[in-house]
């Protein structure tokens, strides 16, 4: 559906983003991850239209995109960007006429996500009289309302208590499984993990790593090891061997960058090693692996 191709973007000496390509399938919901400066939100908006690559193309359904394509997207952006002084249904009519649809199918829209988020009490409440986590609802509401075919999702789960967070995961795979395609920005990696079948993780503007998740996970597996001991473990130097890593009741789990040998040749001088094997890794423990090796 949409591709990127060799983009770049610079803002006076700093490089945002730096030649990244990756390409989004319809109905795939798509994770680009990274650390804070990253290049993330710099890459959205190139999709979106709001910066224009320096090099490189974005194509949509084979052309280079353009204003019309960008009909079809929906935008959920990490900062807030609503009226504050505005109530919320006439928040929605405005946006949506913004967006082209007509009074009937709008209002037609408004009604069913209202009652949806539980909002139908607060159709004429001021924006600011509403709760961040009930702003970003609206936000999200936003960024469905006139039926996108392509929808950019940045940290939406920002201030949302775990009932709303699956309220927005269901209507995300239930938007998934009638076609729409999302691409879902956050540093949640949880949230990746459950409702992701591709990720891009990029780092000072560049990618590490880039595929379907199951396959990525498969790849670090080997890096991945729980070890059993008995001793006193003297965890200095042990970053040296795992940037991150879990100590519980004599077990030690992470994510290595070094070779097994040279991690258990030193692990073997310090404690009684009862059992060691390699197991699937969390997508947080391979953001941490990558981001520390490419620090």
């Amino acid at each position: 559906m949409i591709q990127l191709q060799s983009i770049s973007k610079c803002f006076q000496e700093v490089i945002a983003v730096d030649h990244i390509s990756f390409e989004i399938e319809k109905g795939d919901i798509y994770g680009l991850l990274g650390p804070n400066g990253a290049g993330k939100t710099t890459a959205i908006r190139m999709m979106m239209g709001i910066f224009e690559p320096d090099e490189g193309e974005i194509i949509w359904n084979g052309h280079s995109i353009n204003r019309e394509d960008r009909v079809n997207f929906g935008y959920l952006p990490e900062e807030r960007g609503l009226y504050q002084k505005q109530k919320l249904k006439e928040t929605l009519q405005y946006l949506g006429r913004l967006r082209g649809m007509s009074r009937k199918e709008l209002n037609s829209e408004i009604d069913k996500w209202l009652e949806r988020f539980d909002f139908s009490d607060s159709a004429d409440r001021k924006i600011e009289e509403l709760s961040k986590g009930n702003q970003q609802k609206v936000q999200f509401i936003l960024a469905l309302l006139h039926k996108p075919k392509f929808i950019i999702l940045d940290e939406p789960f920002t201030g949302l208590d775990p009932i709303n967070q699956v309220l927005l995961k269901d209507i995300i795979q239930e938007q998934r499984d009638e076609g729409v395609t999302f691409i879902f920005s956050t540093h949640q990696m949880e949230q990746v993990e459950r409702l992701c079948t591709n990720i891009c993780l990029i780092n000072k503007g560049r990618i590490l790593i880039e595929g379907p998740l199951s396959k990525v996970k498969e790849k670090y597996r080997k890096h991945a090891v729980t070890v059993k001991y008995e001793g006193d473990l003297n965890t200095g130097g042990l970053e040296h061997f795992i940037p991150e890593f879990q100590l519980e009741n004599g077990e030690l789990t992470g994510v290595l960058k070094t070779p097994t040998t040279d991690f258990l040749d030193w692990l073997n001088k310090q404690v009684e090693i009862i059992s060691f094997a390699h197991s699937t890794p969390t997508l947080e423990q391979i953001f941490i692996q990558e981001v520390c090796s490419a620090a």
